[in-house]
């Protein structure tokens, strides 16, 4: 539909926004009448959001289509079986939706295809002469988010293009990783998007390395790690940094151990009469690793990063460990605990402690501390060391000699090599040139089609509304009238004819309503292009031209305006 009018067309614009919305996509997607809200993380995508995620969905498919992959449409509905295959049905826990059908059968909607694909390929690669092959679908997925907020931000049903890479080895998986990246990132300029690419935690996806595709904005929920000098960029879960030496005095022979009555807090023992830093003590935390106990330190000042706590421990999950967990292995509550000749249980002690001395621990006795500690004789003694910490702003980039910026994004892509994680515990192998059994080498790539749509708008909007890029804008110009005069009305279709002509898809506001509210609600709707046919203008044979993005109107002879429009949508395809 390259002409829709505003009386015919489904647009319930709102003048407030839900008391609950707080950041700028969920307030304007609402009030711009784009979605509307059935429960709690569960969205209705109404006619404009329809048109915006479609023109999404083509440049993704156009995307693909340029790197080959071939697209699919496999089942939302899953048998618990193939998750159970892959070792995932319990590590999804409760993010998982599941059920049962009328037998009893255990289901769940889908999170992720992993799963799904590796069955197909399975089922039906025999031979390394059948690869590379990319696979691609855009499903519906499900996660029964425990917070649902913000709008698309953080729901339970979305939109996800995935897709799959099938390769004899890793070499080949190099090449598909790197045909996606650059996909992504053409995919995300096309949508208008401001992103950087950092790397990232692969989660509970697996596999040996991840990149995120993230849009910085106060909306996000991720935290990345950036250098403006050299370019570095991560996602706080996996980022380093370089940390200044700290000026230690040699440790002594033997560490001591000091009464501490009711201090248990970094900041308790920086208090007199202890006057300990936070600097110069160690945090020792106890945490459960796939339900087996382990033990972390970092610096007092330090926070401990549980993504990389899982990383270092190769587990599928951990959480912190609770009090009658920690009791009986340490011997004492928390606050009063170290890891000081301690072997109960694995040691993980952060690199930046590597060389310190002098140290302050707890003794593992409620109410006593060690003084003295020397990390490499009393701890990484038995402990190793492990990338822990979460780095903060101001820190030294790992790379250059740049500092460390930290700010918050939100991710719109994440593209993973899996490995053979879910072909060797699925079974899906080829045979090689040699005629030996080898598991397919897998990458898997994710964009989240509706953060897509609300992260351009967190991106680019002000004051009166959404901004669009022409690109995924649900039309590119809308017309309408300064007044209801026949004369008008005959200009205003006129343009219409002479844009749709060149190719623009309009929306032509035909109301009988004021032009103020004409004007507050083509700039609500954040169409690019704003064309107003006034008596005024017309007498002069012109009409009104305004950009979305810009304060200025001028006046266009109304023979122009189509061949204008041409060339701004000329210019689109050729960027």
């Amino acid at each position: 539909m390259r002409v829709a009018r505003t009386s015919q067309l489904f647009i319930p614009t709102l003048k407030e926004a839900p008391t609950d919305a707080q950041v700028a996509s969920h307030k304007l997607l609402v009030r711009a009448g784009f979605i509307r809200q059935l429960g709690a993380g569960i969205y209705s995508y109404l006619p404009l959001a329809k048109r915006t995620i479609a023109k999404v969905e083509q440049i993704i498919r156009e995307e693909m289509e340029a790197i080959g992959a071939q697209e699919f449409f496999l089942p939302a509905l899953h048998p618990a079986e193939v998750w159970k295959e892959s070792g995932r049905w319990d590590v999804m826990g409760d993010n998982m939706f599941r059920l049962k059908d009328r037998k009893g059968g255990d289901y769940c909607l889908g999170m992720t295809h992993e799963e799904i694909f590796t069955t197909i390929a399975r089922a039906e690669l025999r031979s390394y002469r059948q690869l590379p092959q990319v696979w691609y679908q855009i499903q519906t997925k499900f996660r029964d988010e425990p917070r649902p907020k913000s709008g698309l931000l953080r729901v339970r049903q979305f939109t996800m293009k995935d897709a799959y890479s099938f390769d004899v080895d890793v070499a080949g998986l190099d090449k598909s990783y790197e045909d996606q990246r650059r996909a992504y990132e053409r995919i995300f300029t096309r949508c208008g998007l401001d992103f950087v690419a950092v790397q990232a935690h692969s989660g509970s996806m697996g596999g040996r390395e991840s990149s995120e595709f993230m849009v910085r904005t106060e909306a996000g929920e991720d935290l990345v790690a950036a250098c403006p000098k050299c370019r570095y960029a991560a996602n706080t879960e996996t980022a380093t940094s370089r940390l200044p030496q700290e000026a230690d005095a040699p440790s002594p022979a033997k560490y001591e151990k000091f009464a501490t009555p009711g201090v248990v807090t970094i900041q308790a023992l920086e208090k007199p009469p202890y006057g300990v830093a936070a600097k110069k003590q160690l945090k020792s935390l106890v945490y459960m690793a796939d339900d087996k106990p382990v033990v972390a330190v970092v610096r007092g000042d330090q926070e401990l990063n549980e993504a990389k706590l899982q990383t270092a421990t190769g587990a599928q999950f951990v959480r912190p460990a609770h009090p009658e967990e920690i009791v009986p292995l340490m011997g004492a509550r928390p606050g009063s605990l170290g890891a000081v000749g301690f072997t109960k249980a694995p040691v993980f002690v952060d690199p930046s402690l590597e060389t310190r001395t002098d140290m302050v621990t707890g003794a593992n006795e409620d109410g006593f501390h060690l003084r003295g500690v020397d990390v490499k004789r009393d701890i990484l003694s038995h402990g190793r060391l492990a990338d822990l910490r979460t780095v903060t702003a101001g820190e030294g980039c790992p790379r250059c000699d740049g500092t460390l910026d930290v700010f918050k994004a939100l991710e719109v892509g994440h593209i993973f090599k899996l490995g053979t994680k879910y072909s060797e515990s699925m079974k899906s192998s080829v045979l090689t040139p040699e005629g030996k059994e080898t598991p397919i080498v897998m990458g898997s790539y994710g964009i989240g089609v509706d953060r897509i749509m609300a992260a351009s708008i967190e991106l680019h909007h002000d004051e009166n509304g959404i901004i669009w890029p022409l690109s995924i804008a649900p039309f590119h110009a809308t017309v309408l009238t300064l007044g209801s005069e026949p004369e008008l009305v005959q200009a205003a279709e006129g343009v219409v004819k002479s844009l749709e002509a060149a190719g623009l898809e309009v929306l032509y506001d035909d109301r009988d309503e004021r032009a103020g509210v004409k004007f507050k609600d083509a700039d609500l709707l954040g169409i690019p292009i704003r064309i107003a046919v006034g008596k005024k203008g017309l007498a002069e044979g012109k009409v009104e031209w305004k950009l979305r993005t810009s304060k200025a109107v001028e006046l266009v002879p109304v023979a122009d305006v189509g061949a204008r429009g041409a060339a701004i949508l000329s210019e689109l395809k050729r960027s």
